[in-house]
């Protein structure tokens, strides 16, 4: 990011009450980057409506974004403005990634903000990335509209979207409160004048007036007494009840735009005003379960829910303010790390402009500088106080590259490069995989790495090669085998003699022991048992078929001998792991694999494709099922055979399906299968 530095705004003139902070989600391509756009232009935040399309953007303005047109980070904006009720408000924002393999950014923005206003493609319907975003802000009940956008396009209808809303998420809760007018005009239910309302849509709207206080005056007892009894409900009395409906979930308000046509966008601003909760609307609770108030007056506390590294800036660390105030040059204290922090720059960051606060307080979004200690999902609280939040939790990564430094100059620099990706961003993660010996950098897709890997090109120069990472098989054996191995050397001077008799048989869970010491007659002296030991557990390492670890093995030492002057640990250990050696190859060795449980979901009409690539990959079907509109396939799949299946699967769906896979168990690979692999790894170390 090369930041534009600006003067402060003037934000801590507005009252907490008058601030609206949500998350804009749904799924990739629904015009949430679009309506981010328009929407800062109508605060005066820019001088003209950016567009993803042709790269002019405020939101989607990182090279990675450019080049791919898809949002790729979370990033927040925030504006003040006056609504339709004249007063004045201030909206801060989120705008999210839709794709699938970025599901993390969209996660971290729904933990730290009050709603989210959720985008349906007018031309596409309710698709597998809005689905996720629902249940990302239905996890934490938080108060959400409906965008419904682009209805611009061809061949969309406002309606029909509509009653599939109503559908999929309550009849009587999704309610139209923006709405498209033949003359290409927006119509707000609440603030559009009776007789401006266009004719085709004066009976509609009444009868949605009519219910909205119907729900207004259900959210209190006396309102419902009030409305029973035939009387009206006053302004601010069907004001604050719409807003504990939206506040409850009980209306989700659906808004009709589009950004093109210019369209339903300043209804929308000013519904939000109007409907969103506050800051002091929606308190958080801390990781003890007490609520925390958002007042000024309050200590002050937040959560990191992202951090980013900037050429020009350094590190950046994003805040969500829950309460109190927060200045720069402030002492502040990581509940998380148990450290003191001192304040450098406290920023708001609009795309590539950063503004410089003098303070912030409850609802803020901002960035801080120069932080030591702090990183993603720390709790930042006031010194003196040791307020901590539960951390973001981000689902698994399901897809990996073995990656390697393309040349000797990048050899040093890899290792910062990719821990600096990691701390970033949380569903990406490094392992050095000391079975396989491979550095592997596992993220939710194919995309998701890919990305990752030109961010890190641009960023820091450093180029990497990937390849598909080795399975970190393991071997054990399915019968009792007995070894031998005498190691006598003698080169001049005091030699070396340790011998070892072993028998191994299969281990079962509820066997405690691994190592059985049943020497008798003192055959070997008590103090080398330990090197016999530890030669068993070195031979354990590295398994006669492809040299993995063997596993569910027990071991029996039972007879040996020794020499007064040439025995040695070093003997024993060697005597002790060869002797081991022969006795698993005569105990019938198998090859183990990890199996994953996956579960897939897509729509119902990919799930004949989807359970027969399953089958050739050789799953296991566990169950199927479905889930609001979705169709669910639960599997075990080994891990050899789900390396290229995020691609698979997004070819066959059209990017509508998506999945989750973690490890469960160890199984023996089919004969013909490990076959293969034996010959491989024979091959590979033959070369």
């Amino acid at each position: 990011m090369r930041a534009v530095r600006v003067k402060e705004r003037n934000m801590k003139n507005v009252p907490i009450d008058n601030v609206r902070n949500f998350a804009l989600m749904g799924h990739t391509g629904s015009g949430k980057t679009s309506l981010i756009d328009s929407i800062l232009f109508k605060l005066g935040q820019v001088d003209r409506v950016g567009s993803p399309e042709n790269g002019t953007s405020v939101a989607d303005w990182t090279e990675e974004e450019k080049a791919h047109n898809i949002s790729i980070w979370s990033k927040p904006f925030d504006g003040v403005y006056t609504a339709a009720s004249r007063k004045v408000r201030r909206l801060v924002m989120i705008d999210t990634p839709g794709f699938a393999d970025f599901i993390g950014a969209m996660i971290s923005a729904a933990e730290v903000t009050d709603a989210a206003l959720i985008t349906v493609d007018a031309s596409a319907g309710i698709q597998v990335g809005t689905q996720r975003a629902w249940k990302a802000a239905e996890k934490r009940n938080l108060p959400r509209g409906v965008a419904i956008t682009c209805l611009d396009k061809d061949d969309t209808d406002f309606e029909k979207t509509l009653a599939e809303i109503k559908l999929r998420w309550g009849e009587d809760r999704c309610i139209p409160m923006v709405l498209p007018s033949s003359g290409g005009k927006a119509v707000d239910i609440l603030n559009t004048p009776a007789d401006a309302v266009p004719d085709e849509l004066k009976e509609q709207v009444k009868a949605i007036k009519d219910h909205l206080i119907e729900l207004a005056a259900e959210t209190d007892d006396k309102l419902i007494e009030k409305y029973f009894n035939g009387e009206e409900l006053t302004a601010d009395e069907f004001s604050e009840g719409l807003r504990k409906s939206v506040h409850d979930a009980h209306l989700i308000p659906v808004f009709a735009t589009s950004v093109k046509a210019d369209m339903g966008v300043k209804e929308t601003m000013d519904a939000i005003s109007r409907l969103f909760p506050s800051p002091h609307d929606y308190p958080v609770s801390c990781a003890e379960g007490n609520e925390i108030s958002a007042g000024e007056d309050q200590p002050f506390s937040g959560l990191v829910w992202r951090c980013f590294n900037d050429a020009f800036i350094g590190q950046m660390t994003f805040v969500r303010i829950y309460s109190g105030v927060l200045k720069p040059g402030m002492e502040i204290y990581n509940a998380t790390k148990g450290e003191k922090e001192k304040v450098g720059t406290v920023l708001y960051v609009d795309g590539k402009k950063t503004t410089e606060a003098q303070e912030a307080k409850a609802g803020d979004i901002v960035a801080l500088t120069k932080l030591k200690h702090t990183y993603l999902n720390d709790s930042l609280c006031a010194v003196g106080s040791n307020i901590r939040f539960e951390p973001i939790a981000f689902p698994s990564p399901v897809t990996a590259y073995a990656v390697e430094p393309k040349n000797k100059a990048d050899a040093d620099k890899i290792g910062q490069a990719l821990h600096r990706a990691t701390d970033e961003d949380p569903s990406i993660r490094l392992d050095h995989n000391t079975e396989t010996h491979e550095l592997v950098l596992w993220g939710m897709g194919d995309m998701h790495l890919e990305v990752t890997l030109e961010h890190i090109r641009n960023r820091s120069g450093v180029q990497m090669t990937h390849t598909t990472p080795k399975v970190a098989y393991k071997e054990t054996i399915t019968g009792n085998g007995e070894g031998h191995y005498k190691h006598k050397k003698q080169s001049g001077g005091r030699g070396q003699y340790g011998e070892c008799y072993v028998r191994v048989r299969p281990r079962f869970s509820e066997e405690e022991e691994w190592f059985l010491n049943k020497l008798v007659g003192g055959a070997i002296p008590g103090n080398f048992v330990p090197a016999c030991e530890k030669g068993f557990m070195e031979g354990l390492n590295k398994g006669p078929l492809v040299g993995a670890e063997v596993i569910n093995v027990q071991v029996e030492l039972y007879d040996g001998s020794y020499h007064d002057v040439d025995s040695s640990e070093v003997a024993f250990k060697i005597a002790s792991s060869r002797s081991l050696h022969d006795a698993m190859e005569k105990a019938s060795p198998v090859l183990l694999e990890p199996i994953m449980n996956v579960k897939v979901t897509v729509p119902e009409q990919f799930m004949g494709d989807i359970s027969g690539l399953l089958n050739t990959k050789r799953g296991r079907i566990l169950g199927m099922g479905s889930e609001e509109g979705l169709q669910m396939i639960t599997a075990d799949v080994p891990q050899a055979e789900m390396f290229k299946f995020c691609s698979e699967l997004r070819s066959i769906t059209s990017g509508q399906g998506s999945f989750e896979m973690v490890f469960d168990r160890y199984e023996q690979v089919p004969a013909h299968m490990a076959g293969k692999v034996i010959e491989a790894n024979k091959v590979e170390r033959e070369d």
